[in-house]
């Protein structure tokens, strides 16, 4: 079994989706489960997480609403007002769907002083409580206050999108390599190798351009704690869903099958506590 450990779907409006700028005019439209069902089968991928886009309780029940109608969305990253001090309340209300396995909050909107708010932070800490995971959206000059945020909570379990978003279009490493490996220290932290060709020239990046990012995150995660995402529909406006595929099956190539079950299957499995 394979499993695809983030995308998302949207109804689009121009008002909700206002960061799909002009460079990204091809995903200015409606992706829902219809879409994604004959790419997955494509790639012989068998279940996927769906993750927020918005951040709005009403997305939060539309995914949720989607996986209890397809059973091979295997879980939902919702969105939930953490700040608010009644979130418990949502989260008893929520918590007993079983597809609800994580909730995100986009912190690359927000400075790094959002992940330091106390009010932040209490809601964060409901979470572990009702074994629910964290994914963490930074860029790569927030993953120094990531880190603090991650050590405020050391026995909730953490996932990183997007490898915290490397500067790959000016093809520097560090400080973004040194602050992922030190994040990649906390055992209770996993990382999605997604989001990467977005990060980079849409219409020229190559595989030896992206490699040395995906090399850094298998140096500090391991296969056991790295899973693969496609970012779907983003993805879409530098590669096809095949194609980002066919991208990481080709890096994992050299490593042991179980290393691949884990990329593949077994680290999203954990991370979101997966049946």
């Amino acid at each position: 079994m394979r499993i695809d450990a983030h995308h998302h779907f949207w109804h689009y409006t121009p008002a909700e989706y206002d960061w799909i700028d002009d460079a990204m005019a091809s995903i200015r439209r409606d992706f829902l489960p219809a879409d994604l069902a004959p790419e997955i089968a494509s790639a012989n991928i068998d279940a996927v997480i769906s993750v927020q886009a918005r951040q709005t309780l009403a997305e939060t029940e539309a995914l949720l609403a989607w996986a209890t109608a397809h059973s091979w969305i295997a879980g939902v990253v919702g969105w939930l007002p953490l700040t608010d001090p009644t979130v418990g309340d949502l989260l008893d209300r929520l918590a007993d769907h079983p597809a609800l396995k994580g909730v995100r909050h986009v912190l690359q909107a927000e400075p790094d002083a959002y992940m330091d708010r106390a009010d932040f932070n209490a809601g964060l800490a409901q979470l572990c409580a009702r074994n629910l995971t964290y994914d963490i959206l930074v860029v790569h000059h927030q993953l120094p206050a990531a880190i603090r945020l991650v050590d405020r909570h050391p026995n909730q379990v953490f996932v990183l999108d997007h490898i915290a978003k490397p500067p790959i279009r000016t093809r520097e490493l560090n400080p973004w390599a040194r602050d992922l490996a030190d994040l990649a220290r906390r055992p209770n932290v996993f990382c999605k190798i997604s989001g990467l060709v977005t990060e980079a020239d849409y219409a020229t990046w190559s595989y030896q351009q992206i490699l040395p990012y995906l090399e850094a995150a298998l140096a500090a995660f391991t296969p056991a704690r790295l899973m693969f995402g496609s970012d779907w529909p983003v993805c879409r406006v530098a590669t096809t869903y095949l194609d980002w595929v066919r991208t990481i099956e080709r890096f994992a190539a050299t490593l042991s099958d179980a290393e691949r079950q884990a990329l593949f299957h077994d680290a999203a499995a954990r991370a979101y506590r997966l049946t």
